[in-house]
């Protein structure tokens, strides 16, 4: 009975991973979805690219702001209440 319930729930236990292979395979898109994905991306657009590295470097600028100061900004503008 106990070489029964083994070879079961092998059975079982691959079944359950290839319904999930298979799901898998048929979500994922194929190769002509990829490419288009990768074309339409951000980081294909230089224009987009630019602003996107303009705004990085303004967040870091902020940052390092921040960092130099003993102001608590998270609380508001200005400085400390008087």
């Amino acid at each position: 009975m106990s070489a029964m319930r083994t070879i079961l729930s092998s059975g079982a236990l691959v079944a359950v991973l290839g319904l999930g292979y298979g799901m898998w395979a048929i979500i994922s898109p194929g190769e002509e979805r990829r490419r288009e994905l990768i074309k339409n991306l951000p980081e294909s657009n230089p224009v987009r690219m630019e602003e996107t590295r303009r705004r990085n470097v303004l967040v870091m600028q902020a940052l390092k702001e921040a960092a130099e100061t003993s102001d608590n900004i998270a609380r508001g503008f200005g400085g400390p209440p008087k």
